[in-house]
């Protein structure tokens, strides 16, 4: 089954074209890289894949499902880019909240939450308010929220964000110990080379259309970086 599967999806927002008919399929068991320069349509891809829209034309299954089904979503974990937390809310009540939210028991959940906490290295904040962290600190907050209840898919959309070399560091090990338990993963960023370690596929977007995409192993010639096939693939 493809954990994600676009399937000539487009989006227009008026005259404005946010995605070109996309055809891509993503395989469960795989760890992609979702690229591209800022309006390329990454977000916008993603938006349609988890039902924040609705294609235009097209259609997108989600798990084998409509994103619009809510059985879509089950054992899915999401890191948005721009992360919107309750600065009233205490660290572990938001991730309780979470818990109930993906339907975990209220014992399990309880043991779910604490060890995402302390994988996340949030442990010791756990009942402050949200609002009192640093950002690195409630980028680990959503790292927390979506690595809860072990998922099957994980979709990353530029994770690294607000994070310290050292919360960066960390961050590489949580996507290669959960791509070792065998999640799916979506790494959508701009750190190329953060991309090339981590996945082993990659779709590059631009101008809402694909610009490359498939193993890494066959986009990167020899002598190359991620780096140097983004400039080549991207227009200017």
């Amino acid at each position: 089954m493809q954990a994600i599967e676009w399937q000539g999806a487009s989006k227009r927002y008026g005259e404005r074209v946010a995605l070109e008919p996309l055809a891509l399929a993503i395989p469960t068991g795989t760890c992609w890289g979702l690229l591209g320069p800022n309006g390329a349509g990454k977000t916008t891809a993603l938006r349609l894949a988890l039902g924040f829209a609705r294609p235009t034309s097209g259609r997108v299954a989600l798990q084998g499902l409509p994103p619009s089904d809510a059985r879509s979503r089950v054992g899915l974990g999401f890191l948005p880019e721009r992360l919107a937390l309750p600065a009233h809310a205490a660290v572990e009540d938001w991730l309780g909240l979470h818990a109930r939210l993906i339907g975990l028991e209220r014992a399990e959940a309880a043991g779910a939450i604490r060890a995402a906490l302390e994988r996340t290295g949030v442990a010791d904040r756990a009942h402050e308010p949200i609002g009192g962290l640093s950002k690195g600190l409630r980028q680990r907050v959503g790292f927390a929220i979506a690595l809860l209840g072990a998922p099957s898919l994980l979709v990353l959309d530029e994770p690294t964000s607000g994070l310290d070399p050292l919360g960066v560091r960390d961050a590489r090990g949580w996507i290669e110990a959960e791509r070792a338990r065998g999640a799916t993963i979506i790494l959508c960023s701009h750190q190329l080379s953060e991309v090339e370690r981590s996945c082993d596929h990659a779709a590059i977007l631009d101008r809402g259309r694909i610009a490359a995409e498939g193993p890494l192993s066959t986009l990167i010639g020899p002598g190359e970086s991620l780096e140097d096939v983004f400039v080549r693939r991207v227009a200017r």
